[in-house]
């Protein structure tokens, strides 16, 4: 009976002791399960938190490469080793991979992506200080064009002043009536039945600027009713593409220096007399009018 009693305590010590383990291996199996769940939901959050970063960071890439336009195509190959690491990154974060090897793959490509910023903002300040240089080029060459036009406008407008200032003038013209008394007299008159020369006498003034050598000088005496005065069909001069009648024609040697001129006009014998009236005298050279005068017969 007491043997019994013996064995029926250890049996009931053997059972206590399992129990008190399985109640350990409970407790032990709980919390095991509570940090494997603990871990999951870090691990998933630590993704989550990655995947965000991933997408902030692709997102960022785009934004930087739409502000720089065309200029981002000089680093496409760049983009291209960005988008494959980053398609590594999302296969790594979907399958289940190691995080810190994760992290490390994300660190490297947050890498890459600020090289490709600071290159790509390279380029964008190199460009714009070619297209500011390009640009003041442009500006220099223009204002170089204006000046060169503006010399030659100014040049133009000296050879016109020059040209303007090269030209013979006439002054103190005189046209006087005279009626011819046997051979080398004359006297004055102012009637239109007496008068059978006309004597015109004209001064042309210095000017260094024309050429020196011989120069003709026409008169044309217009009668009242602006009949040029002449001695014949072969008394004429070219003058800007016409043919103009002259009636009397001088020739002088000019150099530069102010000299006297006279000529006459003798109406010829067969001519009827004069008719009373304004007579208009004008001197020419081959290229201009120079002088200008009038008288009147009564």
């Amino acid at each position: 009976m007491e043997e019994k009693s013996v064995n029926t305590l250890g049996y009931k010590i053997t059972i206590g002791v399992l129990v008190v383990i399985i109640g350990v291996l409970s407790y032990m199996l709980m919390n095991q399960k509570k940090e494997v769940v603990l871990v999951t939901q870090t691990s998933n959050t630590e993704k989550l938190s990655m995947q965000n970063e991933l997408d902030s960071l692709l997102s960022e890439h785009e934004r930087v490469k739409a502000a720089y336009g065309t200029l981002s195509d000089s680093l496409m190959e760049k983009d291209s080793i960005i988008r494959l690491k980053a398609n590594e990154i999302k296969k790594l974060l979907g399958a289940k991979s190691e995080l810190s090897v994760v992290r490390q793959k994300l660190a490297q490509l947050q890498m890459i992506t600020k090289g490709y910023e600071r290159q790509i903002d390279s380029l964008y300040t190199v460009n714009r200080q070619l297209r500011q240089e390009n640009e003041k080029i442009k500006i220099d060459y223009n204002l170089e064009q204006q000046k060169s036009a503006d010399l030659s406008k100014d040049k133009e407008q000296l050879n016109q002043k020059i040209s303007g200032a090269a030209v013979l003038k006439a002054y103190k013209v005189s046209a006087t009536p005279f009626k011819s008394k046997g051979v080398d007299k004359e006297k004055l008159t102012d009637k239109a039945s007496r008068t059978d020369k006309i004597k015109v006498c004209f001064t042309i003034g210095e000017n260094k600027l024309v050429s020196s050598g011989y120069q003709r000088f026409f008169v044309r005496i217009a009668r009242p009713d602006n009949t040029i005065l002449t001695r014949g069909p072969a008394y004429t001069f070219q003058f800007l593409g016409q043919t103009l009648q002259f009636s009397a024609m001088e020739t002088l040697n000019y150099e530069g220096d102010a000299a006297d001129i006279c000529t006459y006009y003798e109406l010829p014998l067969k001519e009827a007399e004069l008719p009373k009236g304004r007579y208009n005298v004008s001197i020419f050279t081959e290229d201009r009018e120079i002088g200008q005068t009038s008288f009147e017969l009564r």
